[in-house]
Parts: structure tokens; C-alpha cells; sequence
């Protein structure tokens, strides 16, 4: 058995603290698993927990965007082999990338089940068991495609739903009759009438069914050649795709605790406090929550059944019941994020203005963990600026290394080389200052911290 975490693009369910860069499951939070810790997680560090308990971890590989890769670093460590799409399309596409990375570079037998399941998930201990017994079962079959299926706890309009019908030969798998996808809720409660389950977007498969389907569709199995190729697979789903196509597909009935928590009322529910960061909320504010990332208190008074969340990137107040259709009220914004956690710390823009000469200036808080480091660079649009505000750092600027401690400026002009790593945890401002201030001004270079001392 082999895993493949589909680890999901943008989204805007969680605006504002969701955005192209950082996913609904990368937002901490959410308690630890220990209700006794204060720490909150986020949905990938939990799933990625909870596949270590059950010992799937070593199983799993995550497919990802590469803009993803240093917050998934970030959070779960190195350990986990990463399968990065050269550029972001659908899960058909992540999937049959996937399988040719576990083909090629992890030699995993044709014959293997390999399931794939979202890494934005929050399910209980048994889901987790169902996911190896789907795996098992369907091994014990001559089905092509096997799926889970959930029974639904009410008539939700944003999940597909699976009629299955009798037991396939001697397992607990069911054969599939038909799918009807997002129905009206009137709808839905007729479909669950007739013993309907949910399609949380669990499948089964040999790994031979995918690199069929590759051969099929004229692509290469190789991974190194998929990868060069990836522009032209069709970036569609893997449920329109391949799913709603195939013929020979089951289904392993789960009844238990899952929820993709795509909406703030859901994500709310699994909130042990009402009140997240700062702020305060009176007594007859009932059923309302707080969730602020701001250094600024949030006061909310004589408010019920709402939800008021603050982040770099906006304010969102909310009544509870609304909060389903928030992506396509807030899809029209379109900005460059204001927070952004990496490999080596994270970041905060604080300001950005537009001078009349035509110049801009971004002003960042950056942290720096201790021992880690950003990479050499340079950038040909913009000076930086940087004042360190705690700890101590080396800082290496066109091949000159120099020791900055709180209080120390270093000016940057556009086109030096410059990389730094922090010695103890670091906190410094950077002022950013051009023409043309973007993410992609940049080109990287190998530099050795350990050789050149």
C-alpha cells in the first residue's frame, strides 16, 4: 500500500486567512492533539500526525504546488518525499504525476494499491483505520477504482453523492450504480432517503490502472518526461476525469468523524475557545468567535451566532449561516499576500506605498528561526533595507560576510548578492525600495555556509 496526500491549491472558504499562497490547511488554528497544550496546528500537521500513529507515514508522499513547498517543509519537516507540479493544474494531473514519481524513482510494484486521500481533512483515529482497510479490501477485488464513501450527516449541496448497490462478492465493498454531483439540498435529502453516501474524494487504484491511463492518453510514465510534458495534460478533475468514466468501481462505506472543514461555521465547531489571538467578547455575544492573527485587540460586543477573523490580508464579520457563500463574495479580490510562513520563518508586510516619482516601497517584518537561513540572491528592481530588531545573524553581501546583532542597519543595493542566516531566532524590518517590487525579482545561487567560514 502506498499513499498519495493531495495537498490543494488556493482557495478563499477562509478568507482572510486563506489565500493562493497559504491553504486552508496550513492555517493554525486548530488545537493540538493534546487539548492540555496550547500549541494550534494546522490540518496538515494533524493529518500528517496521525498517518505517523497509525504507520502509513512511510508510506505517503504529498503531491503539492511548488509554491507550497517551503510552508509544507516548514510544518512537517523534510522526511516526507514531495511530488511538486512544475506548474498548478488539477488532481488528475497531481495524481498521474504522483504515480509516476512512486513508478520510476520509488520502484513501487505495478501491482500495489495506492490510495489517494486530501491532506485537508479532520477525521478521528478510525478513518484512518478505514483507509487501510480500503486498501486491503480492495486488493481482494478485480474492481479498477475504489472509493470511499461517507455517510452524510446532513443534505449538503457541495458534496457528489455515491448509490451503491450490492455487496461485491465476500467484501464489505460496495458496487457503484451511479453519481450525482452537488445536488440541491432538497435533492440530497432524497438521495440520503435512498442510502446515498458522500464522495469525500478517497480513491483506490493499482498503480498499473494510472501508468494505463498514461499510456493511453499518450504521455509518458517516466517521471523526468512527465514532468517536461506536464503543460499538456488536461487540467480537469480526477472525479470528472477518470471516475465518472469508469464502470468496474466500488465503494468502502464509512461511518464515523470527517469533515474537509471548507467553511468557516464548520472550521469554527472544532475550536476548543471562542477567542483566537487578541480581542475581547462580551458576555452576551453568544456563539461568536474571534479569530485574529492581527497585533491588535478585535473587541466585538452584543453580536451573536458571527464570526469575526483579521489577518494581514483583510477583516472578515460574518454571521455563521453566511458563511458558505464567502468564496464567491470575496473572489473578485485579487492582492499579493500579506503573511506567508517559509522555510526559514515567515514574513509580514506591514505597508506598502506607490511614490508620485513612480517608486514603490514595501515594508516586511521577517523572522528568521534560529540556525536557518535565507538563501544567496539577488534582485535587479529594488534596493533592501534591513534594521535588525533581535538576535544575531551572519550576513553575507557580495561574498563579504559581516555579524549583524539588534540595532544594526545594512543597506542592499538592486543587483548585490546577499543571503543571511540566523545564528539565534532573528527578527529584523525590511524596507524594499524600486521601480518594480515582485516576488519572481529574483536569481539564486549556491553558497556553502560550512565550507567558506
Amino acid at each position: 500500500m502506498r499513499i498519495i496526500l493531495l495537498s490543494g491549491g488556493s482557495g478563499k472558504r477562509l478568507w482572510p486567512l486563506s489565500n493562493d499562497y497559504r491553504s486552508k490547511q496550513f492555517i493554525k488554528v486548530m488545537a493540538a492533539q493534546d487539548y492540555s497544550e496550547v500549541v494550534q496546528t494546522s490540518m496538515i500537521q494533524r493529518v500528517w500526525a496521525k498517518l505517523k500513529e497509525h504507520g502509513l507515514a512511510q508510506y505517503a508522499v504529498i503531491a503539492a504546488s511548488k509554491a507550497q513547498q517551503e510552508i509544507i517543509q516548514s510544518q512537517i519537516g523534510h522526511e516526507v518525499p514531495l511530488v511538486l507540479e512544475p506548474s498548478r493544474k488539477d488532481t488528475f494531473p497531481a495524481i498521474c504525476l504522483a504515480s509516476s514519481f512512486l513508478s520510476s524513482e520509488m520502484k513501487v510494484d505495478a501491482d500495489e494499491v495506492i490510495v489517494v486521500m486530501p491532506v485537508d481533512v479532520d477525521a478521528d483515529d478510525s478513518f484512518f483505520a478505514s483507509i487501510k482497510q480500503l486498501a486491503i479490501q480492495f486488493n481482494d477485488t478485480v474492481g479498477n477504482l475504489g472509493l470511499m464513501g461517507l455517510k452524510p450527516t446532513q443534505p449538503s449541496e457541495k458534496f457528489g453523492y455515491i448509490l451503491a448497490g450490492a455487496v461485491h462478492e465476500q467484501s464489505e465493498l460496495l458496487q457503484i450504480d451511479r453519481f450525482v454531483e452537488k445536488p440541491s439540498a432538497e435533492e440530497a435529502a432524497a438521495l440520503i432517503n435512498q442510502g446515498a453516501l458522500w464522495n469525500c474524494g478517497v480513491f483506490a487504484f493499482r498503480l498499473q490502472y494510472m501508468l494505463d491511463l498514461l499510456k493511453a492518453g499518450s504521455w509518458p510514465a517516466d517521471y523526468g518526461s512527465l514532468q517536461l510534458q506536464y503543460a499538456d495534460l488536461p487540467s480537469i478533475s480526477f472525479d470528472y476525469q477518470v471516475v465518472e468514466r469508469e464502470r468496474n468501481i466500488l465503494v468502502y462505506p464509512y461511518d464515523g468523524q470527517w469533515s474537509d472543514l471548507g467553511t468557516w461555521d464548520e472550521w469554527t465547531e472544532t475550536m476548543p475557545q471562542h477567542l483566537n489571538g487578541k480581542g475581547i467578547i462580551s458576555d452576551d455575544s453568544v456563539n461568536t468567535y474571534i479569530i485574529n492573527e492581527l497585533q491588535i485587540p478585535v473587541v466585538v460586543m452584543g453580536i451573536t451566532d458571527a464570526i469575526v477573523a483579521a489577518s494581514p490580508d483583510g477583516i472578515l464579520v460574518i454571521d455563521r449561516a453566511s458563511s458558505p457563500r464567502l468564496k464567491d463574495l470575496v473572489q473578485p479580490l485579487s492582492m499579493r499576500p500579506m503573511y506567508e510562513e517559509t522555510e526559514y520563518g515567515w514574513y509580514r508586510v506591514i505597508d506598502e506605498e506607490h511614490q508620485p516619482d513612480g517608486r514603490q516601497i514595501v515594508t516586511k517584518r521577517v523572522h528568521i528561526w534560529a540556525g536557518k537561513q535565507i538563501s544567496y540572491h539577488k534582485h535587479e528592481f529594488r534596493d533592501e533595507i534591513w534594521t535588525f530588531i533581535g538576535g544575531t545573524a551572519e550576513v553575507l553581501v557580495n561574498e563579504r560576510r559581516l555579524h549583524a546583532k539588534a540595532g544594526d542597519v545594512i543597506h542592499i543595493p538592486a543587483g548585490s548578492k546577499h543571503a543571511i542566516k540566523a545564528i539565534d531566532p532573528v527578527n529584523l524590518i525590511e524596507v524594499q525600495i524600486g521601480d518594480h517590487i515582485s516576488e519572481s525579482d529574483i536569481c539564486r545561487y549556491e553558497y556553502d555556509w560550512d565550507e567558506r567560514k
